[in-house]
């Protein structure tokens, strides 16, 4: 058989293709694991593959592009050389980023089958880059792995072409494998100097590029019940920096600034902490697998990950720092008992997936 050729790009398809890149590893199916570029840094890319404990890439690119249009392009040359070198029986790519659709814009235009990992999610809000990616590679993709029943009935609704199977998440599978690890390894509590903390992030486009909204987000946390702890995104710091607003931020009592961190360290600021704050949305995801199960505001107007807000794992609060507030003040003074299973599967997501290669390509 011709390999399997699995995609990453950025650290959450680093973390959420790592049980698939496991699973075939336990196979004879010959697999080349490609490293495109998009989080090119050590912290962003090379820290993850480490903490995870997976093979160095067999391929990497560092791409120069900063602008979303030439990044694509870059990557998308880069991936066309290479498929071109390989010539593998299927593509695997996981997401909605840029390298996510360059990769199958890539493959697409060398008539090579793509697999779209986390298939279907749907935010219908079209200011978002990562919803035309998504869409996009859902309608050029053969394979679809959905990982949830939601977004089955989406690519469904709309008609794609692919075969659609109902796999759940990776990003669950990852969770599972990698929190018991992390609870060794890790030593990242010892820097947090709050017994009880709200874990925050910010990095989507549409918020930390909006003056307005950065400043909302600095009165929250000025004005937060309880401590935050904050890993700062680049994307984030650039931004404040350029608002001459990194060193208030800095300075903001009870708010402590982390550089990005590793997986691992990442999982157990989640188990630890009392309260999630982001925009990510993996991080809706992670919150709802077992051993974490924290309540999550989503600091979006809008949310691809629907199954968390349904569960009672996620609210969607926008980016008004009083609708903020107030839903932090209710979830730090309302204990609410979440559900155990996850609504994005059981974790074993990767090996299904695996198992569907096995029938198609073996």
């Amino acid at each position: 058989m011709k390999p399997v050729v699995v995609v990453a790009g950025t650290r959450p398809e680093i973390i959420k293709m790592a049980p698939i890149i496991r699973a075939l590893s336990k196979t004879k199916i010959p697999s080349v694991f490609v490293h495109c570029g998009q989080h090119y840094d050590y912290n962003m890319a090379q820290q993850f593959i480490e903490n995870l404990e997976l093979p160095a890439p067999d391929y990497s690119f560092k791409i120069e592009a900063s602008s979303p249009g030439a990044q694509t392009a870059e990557i998308m040359m880069n991936m066309d050389q290479l498929l071109e070198k390989i010539e593998p029986s299927i593509v695997l790519v996981e997401g909605d980023t840029n390298s996510v659709l360059a990769a199958a814009l890539a493959a697409n235009k060398r008539v090579i089958p793509i697999g779209h990992v986390e298939a279907g999610l749907r935010s219908f809000d079209l200011r978002m880059p990562e919803e035309h990616n998504r869409r996009l590679t859902d309608h050029i993709s053969e394979y679809l792995f959905a990982p949830t029943e939601k977004a089955k009935a989406n690519l469904l609704k709309e008609n794609v072409w692919g075969k659609i199977y109902l796999t759940g998440n990776t990003a669950i599978d990852a969770v599972i494998q990698h929190l018991p690890i992390a609870e060794k390894k890790s030593a990242i509590m010892e820097k947090i100097p709050f017994q009880t903390f709200v874990l925050a992030t910010a990095h989507r486009a549409e918020n930390v590029d909006n003056v307005s909204v950065l400043e909302s987000f600095m009165e929250v946390f000025s004005k937060s019940p309880i401590p935050i702890v904050y890993p700062m995104h680049p994307r984030t710091k650039k931004r404040l920096q350029e608002n001459k607003m990194f060193a208030q931020m800095e300075a903001l009592r009870d708010v402590l600034i982390l550089p990005p961190l590793g997986y691992l360290d990442f999982l157990i600021l989640m188990k630890n902490c009392k309260l999630i704050i982001t925009d990510s949305g993996g991080i809706q995801e992670e919150a709802t697998a077992p051993g974490i199960r924290k309540p999550v505001l989503v600091i979006r107007l809008s949310t691809e990950r629907q199954e968390a807000v349904e569960a009672g794992f996620a609210k969607v609060v926008g980016t008004d720092k009083k609708n903020i507030l107030a839903a932090m003040e209710e979830a730090v003074k309302k204990e609410v008992e979440l559900p155990y299973a996850s609504p994005f599967g059981d974790g074993t997501a990767a090996q299904k997936t695996v198992d569907i290669l096995k029938e198609n390509f073996a």
